[in-house]
């Protein structure tokens, strides 16, 4: 996945750092970052977050790096 090697490089932000930050090894992260390993929702989510930013940028399926607006819980 090379959007998520580009995100992480424009922080200047080491495998190892964020690795740490979702709770997993490097070298797991690194098999994310390279398309070795599918990224799971969980970890989708988390990237996300971090980044603040939307998960369909991470997937290439938009070019917007904002995060989409937190949607209200309507109540019956």
């Amino acid at each position: 996945m090379n959007r998520l090697k580009e995100m992480r490089e424009d922080r200047d932000i080491l495998q190892k750092d964020i690795a740490k930050d979702l709770g997993i090894t490097q070298r797991n992260y690194s098999y994310f970052e390279t398309g070795m390993t599918a990224l799971t929702e969980d970890i989708l989510n988390k990237l996300a977050d971090y980044y603040q930013t939307s998960i369909d940028y991470i997937l290439y399926r938009t070019d917007k790096k904002e995060a989409y607006p937190k949607s209200h819980i309507m109540k019956d």
